[in-house]
């Protein structure tokens, strides 16, 4: 049996509340079974959480008090796990950064812009720019960078999520970059469309009412833990973690879905938009 790693409290706070739980839950000889028992969560979540991997979710807090007997030390505690940042994101999608590394799928309605996770650089530096006018130029670099290590989720042969993604019509025809730039962003995407890393649709800009035309959506299933789902408006975010709510937005979004065009039909649609970019045209 291979040796346990131990956990180095002092690299960062998830760590560090990680080892005090881990700490506590062997005290009380508690498994990661034992300690997950009765809650929505698997063993492995609570390991991930236990050496900094994961950050722990309120409601399990709550549960891992109960069952340790810690008087809601981890619970009080679990927010400020949270609230220490990752470089170059705004602390409302901390969860959301990290969900996605474990998702078993996610499904995302971009109504204006493309997703963060599918955006080239030059694409989101446009858009961070266009949202922080007066950041300087480093603090625009560091988003920017941080919004393409997420998109090395599609690069992990091992471990890629099953990501749908649905967007606006004009998204391809709004051309937030010179022409032949648009085209690359495009290109982007019909890249990992075709080798099979993510399924887009399109919704036609005459497509009538639709669900979600108030917000973005983005829902995450997970392997070890409740689904989750996720809205954003200009400078912040919502995660939704409410069983009967998560339902609705995934009614919703399945709604969506069936009014897109065909994935077939949507990919010939970006790929003949990047084309006309590449043309130096713009589409009407």
């Amino acid at each position: 049996m291979a040796a346990r790693k131990d956990i180095d409290g002092s690299a960062s706070v998830p760590e560090f509340y990680g080892k005090e739980l881990r700490w506590k839950r062997e005290e009380v000889g508690l498994t990661l079974e034992g300690a997950v028992g009765g809650s929505f969560y698997a063993p492995t979540y609570l390991s991930e959480i236990e050496r900094g991997q994961r950050r722990m979710p309120e409601d399990l807090a709550h549960h891992v008090d109960r069952v340790l007997k810690t008087d809601g030390f981890f619970g009080r505690r679990c927010e400020d796990v949270r609230k220490a940042k990752r470089k170059g994101h705004a602390g409302y999608f901390e969860r959301i950064l990290e969900a996605e590394k474990h998702a078993k799928s996610i499904e995302e309605w971009c109504p204006t812009v493309a997703p963060g996770l599918l955006q080239i650089p030059d694409y989101a530096r446009a858009v961070v720019q266009a949202t922080h006018p007066l950041a300087p130029d480093d603090e625009v670099e560091e988003k920017v960078n941080a919004r393409m290590s997420r998109a090395r989720l599609f690069e992990d042969d091992h471990k890629i999520p099953a990501y749908w993604v649905i967007l606006h019509e004009s998204i391809l025809r709004h051309p937030i970059l010179p022409l032949e730039r648009m085209a690359e962003q495009l290109d982007r995407i019909a890249a990992l469309a075709r080798r099979r890393r993510i399924v887009p649709q399109v919704l036609p800009w005459n497509s009538g009412p639709y669900p979600f035309m108030l917000g973005t959506a983005k829902i995450m299933t997970f392997p070890d833990a409740p689904p989750l789902a996720y809205t954003e408006s200009l400078h912040s975010g919502d995660t939704i973690d409410d069983p009967a709510l998560v339902e609705e937005y995934r009614k919703s979004y399945d709604l969506l879905r069936a009014a897109a065009l065909p994935p077939e039909a949507s990919l010939a649609m970006v790929e003949d938009a990047a084309e006309d970019y590449r043309n130096g045209k713009q589409a009407d």
